[in-house]
């Protein structure tokens, strides 16, 4: 259902420089958690944001990725116990977002707990068009959604930035190579 909210609005968006409109579920993650991060930047806030990169990021492309996306979008819950949103609201996440648009490209789970890894990917005409990350773990909840066009070579050096974790672009990195096998 927190997918629901952020999708719903984010595909309708795709065309328009919008943003995803707070869910219900997503107030209710907050109320539980002990700490919450939001990241919401526009096209208008990554173009000012990719102003102050490095050259590094200039020669490599990586900058122009980031002026061209239309939106980026993290959620992170911290809880103080664990499992403290349930299995059935990290299935809702995965099932509403597996539409005709949206693939998935990672399922990554835990047999002892409802922790896991799904990385869902837009494409349009072969290219990559979004990213939707969920990472759950017994005392945290990450949501990350990448909206426009993505250089999937590019993708590693967003991890650590905006607000996006890591381990979030770890999996897309490792899914990218598994398919390349």
């Amino acid at each position: 259902m927190l997918a629901l909210g952020m999708a719903t609005v984010a595909m309708s968006a795709m065309g328009q420089d919008a943003l995803p409109a707070p869910s219900p579920v997503e107030k209710a993650l907050a109320e539980k958690a002990s700490h919450v991060t939001e990241v919401t930047l526009d096209k208008n806030m990554l173009a000012f944001a990719a102003k102050f990169m490095d050259k590094e990021d200039e020669k490599d492309g990586t900058k122009e990725m980031i002026r061209n996306l239309k939106g980026v979008y993290v959620r992170e819950y911290e809880f103080d116990k664990d499992n403290s949103y349930t299995a059935a609201d990290l299935e809702a996440l995965r099932k509403y977002i597996q539409t005709s648009e949206w693939s998935s490209m990672v399922k990554e789970r835990s047999k002892s707990a409802s922790e896991g890894t799904d990385v869902f990917v837009k494409l349009v005409n072969g290219q990559m068009e979004g990213l939707f990350v969920v990472d759950a773990e017994a005392r945290e909840l990450s949501l990350v959604l990448i909206l426009g066009p993505i250089n999937v070579d590019k993708i590693s050096s967003l991890g650590g930035t905006f607000g996006i974790p890591k381990d979030a672009v770890k999996s897309v990195k490792k899914a990218q190579k598994e398919a390349g096998k």
